[in-house]
């Protein structure tokens, strides 16, 4: 089983790697491979409500987004990972979670339904919380079951080291790891016990006026 850790910072070896670094390590002490997806540091377009991926399987602007989707269904599960900028994630990282998980919708992909995820966040001083909220949404919509720590999944540091020095941070994101590799080994056992997807509704979309 593999778990891709996906890095939403414009610093690569910044504080929101070294806490993915920490949960990753934990997965990989339960036998559970992960590797790295880093988004980069260049402007990452938001998504503009084209339609292009519902017709042609990818979003119209190839860049990390659709890097990321090719490798996706490869994988078992996903921590996406950013930092907090002015009580929310990231700029890019909020326009490439948009595309990726609208790409995933519209063009019926399937590369995260029923895949255990986790976010996790890094911040200076505040603004935890409300990011969490805001990049745990994207894996509530996507049918992603959602694994936990023992408290919320953040850390706090200005520099990796600093984030190093966060003994309770660093602690829950051991948790997460271990938490997240239990929860993958118990899927693998209900698929090997017999125990298939809840039935899939064809989905209804509505608005406030109809």
């Amino acid at each position: 089983m593999k778990v891709l850790l996906v890095n939403g910072s414009p610093h690569n070896k910044g504080c929101t790697n070294a806490a993915l670094n920490e949960a990753g390590h934990a997965l990989e002490e339960e036998d559970i491979s992960t590797e790295y997806f880093w988004i980069g540091n260049q402007p990452i377009a938001g998504c503009i409500g084209c339609g292009y991926c519902a017709q042609k399987g990818k979003c119209r602007y190839d860049d990390q987004v659709n890097t990321f989707l090719d490798m996706a269904p490869k994988y078992d599960g996903f921590i996406f990972g950013a930092p907090v900028h002015f009580a929310s994630a990231a700029a890019s990282m909020i326009a490439f979670m948009d595309r990726v998980f609208f790409v995933d919708q519209c063009a019926k992909l399937n590369c995260f339904a029923f895949k255990p995820g986790a976010t996790i966040v890094s911040a200076r001083r505040a603004g935890t919380t409300a990011t969490l909220d805001e990049l745990n949404k994207y894996l509530l919509y996507a049918q992603m079951p959602i694994a936990t720590s023992r408290y919320w999944n953040m850390v706090h540091g200005q520099k990796p080291e600093q984030v190093q020095e966060d003994i309770e941070g660093m602690q829950i994101m051991r948790v997460l790891g271990r938490n997240m590799a239990w929860l993958l080994k118990s899927i693998e056992a209900g698929k090997k016990a017999g125990i298939v997807i809840p039935l899939q509704e064809e989905r209804i979309n509505t608005n406030y006026i109809r």
